[in-house]
């Protein structure tokens, strides 16, 4: 129970020292990343108001549909460019990377490389 406790506390050390250095504006919002064992979620957050642009995640309907689990980069790789495509249409062109207190590899990098090939500068 104590390694589990002390394990939660690292992350949120790790979580704390990376955000502190990320703000998200309107016009260049704060790409958040959080990822299950399941699933990925991605958010574009705009700081200053304290208001989310736009979310995908692996349980949207239409991005549930075309993949068969989750917690894959494949799956990563499809909410990469869900993200991307809305982004665009929303008029956000550019984001900053929030990726939490994971490492940068796995499903983050490819959700991210994704966005990046569609359009979204990361």
């Amino acid at each position: 129970m104590d390694q589990q406790k002390n394990k939660w506390q690292h992350r949120e050390k790790r979580h704390k020292r990376i955000r502190k250095n990320i703000l998200g504006t309107a016009v260049k919002p704060r790409l958040s990343v959080y990822r299950s064992l399941n699933h990925l979620y991605a958010q574009l957050i705009d700081d200053t108001r304290s208001h989310t642009l736009l979310s995908v995640s692996t349980m949207s309907p239409e991005i549930k549909s075309q993949i068969k689990t989750g917690g894959n980069k494949t799956a990563a790789d499809i909410v990469g460019q869900k993200l991307a495509k809305d982004a665009l249409a929303k008029g956000i062109k550019t984001a900053v990377l929030d990726r939490g207190s994971y490492r940068f590899h796995g499903r983050v990098k490819a959700m991210t490389e994704a966005a990046r090939k569609n359009g979204l500068t990361i």
